[in-house]
């Protein structure tokens, strides 16, 4: 099996990446790619490890992008660090700057939800967080504390984008993201297509303009026909394809590594190897 999509606790999943390499082994997925959100750790922690355990590990990435005035998640794959040294050290140098300014928006998100009458502290929301603290560490503490019941209504409430408490972070735009990767050597994916606001086919072709080379059309949150259409899409743009289950462990219960929600993915076993030609 293979999967190109999942999150170690180096940003917002539950399974360390050591961890995850063992449910690789333990489901059968023989190539993994890992995409914590703005940063490489998770892949640079258990490089060695997955090497040991004859896991064929693809380096990538994740990152909150603005396009047209809301949020979109863009895909970054094969930016590894021993085939790319040059463009990657630049691209690591501007991985950093977004992670210093999730950390200023985290300092203002505390503030906001204070204001709001919520006692959380940023010492609290890190402990879950480890090295990348994000929005779904502060939806942890918010349903520890009793404030809200779900993930869900945390974000309703609180940190979703319309919502009370929500603080605004600088992202890069789409095309600064999609430029940033190119450059880098890497795949510029769009992130589970299904997600985006706008309808995909008529704003795909401005997205390609910018750079886009690739559309994530397996996706957990991908029903058949919907994964038909971005197969259809990607044809008729030429773009490549890339596939994974977005897995996070116990944050997404229902989602499994390799196989998705309720087994509703399959990644074709020659995916990797034409994003590898391509």
């Amino acid at each position: 099996m293979i999967d190109l999509h999942s999150h170690t606790t180096a940003s917002d999943g539950t399974f360390s990446p050591a961890q995850l390499v063992e449910e690789a082994g333990r489901t059968g997925v023989r190539i993994l790619g890992i995409t914590d959100h703005d940063t490489f750790s998770g892949f640079d922690q258990v490089r060695p490890l997955a090497r040991q355990a004859g896991l064929d590990l693809v380096c990538g990435i994740e990152l909150s992008t603005k396009l047209h005035g809301y949020s979109v998640h863009l895909l970054g794959y094969f930016l590894d660090p021993f085939l790319k040294p040059d463009g990657l050290g630049d691209f690591r140098t501007w991985i950093g700057d977004l992670q210093a300014s999730r950390r200023d928006r985290n300092v203002r998100l505390i503030a906001r939800l204070r204001e709001l009458g919520l006692d959380i502290t940023l010492e609290e929301v890190q402990a879950r967080g480890g090295g990348m603290t994000g929005r779904p560490h502060f939806a942890q503490v918010l349903i520890a504390k009793g404030y809200v019941s779900s993930l869900q209504q945390a974000f309703d409430d609180y940190l979703d984008e319309s919502a009370k408490g929500y603080v605004n972070r600088h992202e890069p735009t789409f095309a600064e993201a999609v430029k940033h990767i190119r450059e880098a050597g890497g795949i510029a994916s769009l992130a589970h297509p299904i997600r985006i606001r706008e309808d995909v086919a008529t704003i795909l072709p401005e997205l390609c303009a910018m750079g886009l080379n690739a559309i994530e059309a397996y996706h957990s949150d991908h029903s058949p026909s919907q994964t038909a259409l971005y197969l259809e899409l990607a044809a008729q743009h030429g773009l490549l394809v890339t596939g994974g289950s977005d897995f996070h462990g116990a944050v997404k219960p229902e989602i499994h590594l390799g196989t998705g929600r309720g087994g509703n993915l399959r990644v074709p076993e020659d995916l990797v190897d034409r994003l590898r030609a391509g």
